[in-house]
C-alpha cells in the first residue's frame, strides 16, 4: 500500500515558524529538500520516492518556508543559508544529530550549504539540477530560469499559462504534467503572501549565493550529483565546476530526462541513490 500525503503529514515549530514536513519509515534519517519553482512543495518533488526511500530509511520530507503548508517566511541574508539554518533548525526538533541529504534544484543548493555550516551533521550528499553553479558551455540564465523569473515579475504576473510554460521546461516529456498538478500548484504560487513576497527573486541579481566562490574543497562529505540530460533550467554542464570543486564528488546523468530526474526517472533514481547512501552511511 502507497504512503500517502495525509498519512505521512507533520508538522513542527522550528525558530518560530510553523514547517510542514512529512515522515515515514525507520533507520538512518534521509532529509529531502524541493525545488524552488511555483507552487512547490515536498510532496509534489518526492511523492515518487517516499515508498521505495522508507522501506530502508526513515524519511524527512520538508516544504521549505514559503512554500508547501509551511508559514509563510523568505530569507534575508543568503537563500541558501537561510533554507540551510531552517532544516538544520527542523533536525534540531526531531532529534535527528546527522542524515543523509537530498535535495533538488534550490535543495541542491541547500544541502550543500549544510555541509558547509554544519560538516559534522550531514553525511551522504545527493544534488539533483542544483542551483547556484553556472553552466560551462551554455547561456546563463537558462531557459528554464527565464520563464521561473517571469512567473512572478514578468509583465501581467502570475497566470496558469506561465506556470503551465515553466512547468513544462522542467521535463522531457510534458505529457506527462497534468492539468490537476498545475492548477494544485497554481493555487499554492498564488496565495497573496507568496505574490507578496515570492522566494525566489531575480529582478536587482541572482536569487541565488554563488556555491562556486565558497570553499567547495573543504567538503569532504560523499557527494553525488544527478543530472538529466535534457535539463533546460540547470543544464547538465552546470555540474562541472561543482564536480572539478568538491574532492568526493561524482556525476550521473539520466539519457530523456529533464530537471526533475526524481520524478522523471523514479525507479532509477530511487535504486541508485539507496545504492550510494549506503556506501556513504
Amino acid at each position: 500500500m502507497s504512503l500517502t500525503h495525509e498519512g505521512t503529514s507533520r508538522t513542527a515549530t522550528v525558530n518560530g515558524l510553523n514547517i510542514h514536513y512529512h515522515e515515514a519509515g525507520e533507520g538512518m534519517p534521509v532529509v529531502f529538500i524541493h525545488g524552488g519553482g511555483p507552487g512547490a512543495s515536498g510532496w509534489s518533488n518526492f511523492n515518487r520516492n517516499i515508498d521505495a526511500f522508507a522501506a530502508n530509511w526513515r524519511v524527512i520530507i520538508i516544504d521549505l518556508p514559503g512554500f508547501g503548508e509551511s508559514d509563510h517566511m523568505v530569507p534575508e541574508d543568503g537563500i541558501f543559508a537561510g533554507y540551510a539554518d531552517n532544516v538544520l533548525g527542523l533536525m534540531n526538533v526531531l532529534g535527528i544529530d546527522k542524515a543523509h541529504v537530498i535535495g533538488n534544484s534550490l535543495g541542491g543548493g541547500t544541502g550543500l550549504m549544510m555541509a558547509l555550516r554544519a560538516p559534522e551533521r550531514v553525511l551522504g550528499l545527493v544534488m539533483m539540477g542544483t542551483a547556484g553553479s553556472l553552466p560551462v558551455f551554455g547561456l546563463f540564465p537558462s531557459e528554464g530560469q527565464r520563464k521561473l523569473a517571469a512567473f512572478y515579475e514578468g509583465e501581467g504576473g502570475p497566470t496558469i499559462e506561465k506556470l503551465r510554460d515553466f512547468i513544462h521546461s522542467l521535463v522531457y516529456d510534458p505529457s506527462t504534467v497534468s492539468e490537476a498538478m498545475l492548477q494544485q500548484r497554481f493555487e499554492v504560487a498564488t496565495r497573496p503572501e507568496v505574490i507578496a513576497n515570492p522566494p525566489l527573486k531575480f529582478k536587482g541579481g541572482k536569487p541565488f549565493e554563488d556555491l562556486w566562490l565558497l570553499n567547495l574543497r573543504g567538503v569532504q562529505q560523499q557527494i553525488l550529483l544527478i543530472s538529466g540530460r535534457e535539463d533546460r533550467v540547470t543544464p547538465v554542464d552546470a555540474n562541472f565546476l561543482l564536480l572539478k570543486l568538491l574532492p568526493n564528488a561524482r556525476l550521473h546523468v539520466l539519457p530523456q530526462c529533464g530537471h526533475w530526474v526524481q520524478w522523471e526517472k523514479a525507479d532509477e533514481f530511487n535504486a541508485t541513490v539507496d545504492g550510494f547512501l549506503k556506501l556513504a552511511s
